[in-house]
C-alpha cells in the first residue's frame, strides 16, 4: 500500500490541513483577517505522519474591517506597517487553496479538512473569507474539522497550545508565539505526534473492522 493510499484511508479520504488565522478581534464577519498560514502533512515511509510545507501569507484588511487594540497587542501586527508585505484577502485565499488542492490530489483525497486549536475560530474567519471574495472552489470542508484542543487535552492531559506543546516534550517559544506560521506548525507537530501515538489502535481497527458494503 502506497503512501498516498495510507493517508487517503486514513481519515476517510479527507486531507488534514492546519491552519491558523491572525485576526484583529474575534468576530469572524466584522474583525479582519490579517495573516494566514496553511501545514500541508504526510505520511512518511515509516507510515507516520509528519509536517510538510507551510505556506503563509500577510493580508489586507478588507474594507471597512475591525481591528481592536487589544488583539493587535497579542499578535503584534501592525497592519499599516509599509514594510509588512500584505497582499490582498482573495489573492492569499487563492494562493494556499490552489496548493491545498493541489496536495489532496497528490494524496488521492476528495477534500480538505481544516486542522486547528480551537478549530471553529479558525475556520469561522477562512469562510467568511471566502463568502466575502467569491471563491467557489474551497477545497475545505464547510463545517467539519479536527480541534487539537480536543485531541491535546485527550493525548497530553492539556488544553491550551503553549502547555501541550511543553507537555509533549517540545518545548514552546514565546518570542514566536502568535505568528500564524509559528502556531500552525506547532499545532501540526502536536496532531502528527497525537496520531502517531494512536497508529496502532488504528491499525488494530482496520484489521477488526467488517468489510466495507
Amino acid at each position: 500500500m502506497t503512501d498516498t493510499i495510507r493517508m487517503a484511508n486514513r481519515f476517510r479520504g479527507f486531507l488534514p490541513v492546519v491552519v491558523d488565522v491572525e485576526t484583529g478581534g474575534f468576530n469572524c464577519k466584522t474583525d479582519a483577517l490579517l495573516e494566514i498560514a496553511a501545514v500541508l502533512l504526510e505520511i512518511d515511509d515509516d507510515g507516520e505522519m509528519v509536517r510538510g510545507e507551510t505556506i503563509r501569507y500577510h493580508v489586507e484588511p478588507f474594507e471597512g474591517a475591525n481591528m481592536e487594540e487589544a488583539s493587535l497587542a497579542v499578535n503584534g501586527i501592525d497592519p499599516h506597517h509599509p514594510l509588512r508585505p500584505a497582499i490582498h484577502e482573495r489573492d492569499a485565499l487563492q494562493r494556499v487553496f490552489r496548493e491545498v488542492r493541489r496536495a489532496v490530489r497528490e494524496s488521492r483525497c476528495s477534500r480538505a479538512v481544516l486542522v486547528g486549536h480551537n478549530a471553529h475560530f479558525d475556520l469561522g474567519f477562512l469562510n467568511e473569507a471566502v463568502e466575502r471574495s467569491a471563491i467557489k472552489r474551497n477545497p475545505f470542508h464547510p463545517f467539519s474539522c479536527f480541534d487539537t484542543a480536543t485531541v491535546c487535552g485527550i493525548a497530553y492531559g492539556q488544553t491550551v497550545l503553549a502547555r501541550a506543546a511543553i507537555a509533549a516534550g517540545m518545548g514552546w517559544d514565546e518570542t514566536q508565539a502568535h505568528s500564524a506560521s509559528y502556531d500552525a506548525e506547532m499545532t501540526a507537530d502536536l496532531f502528527c505526534d497525537a496520531v502517531n501515538r494512536y497508529r496502532d489502535a488504528f491499525e488494530d481497527g482496520l484489521r477488526k473492522a467488517p468489510p466495507q458494503p
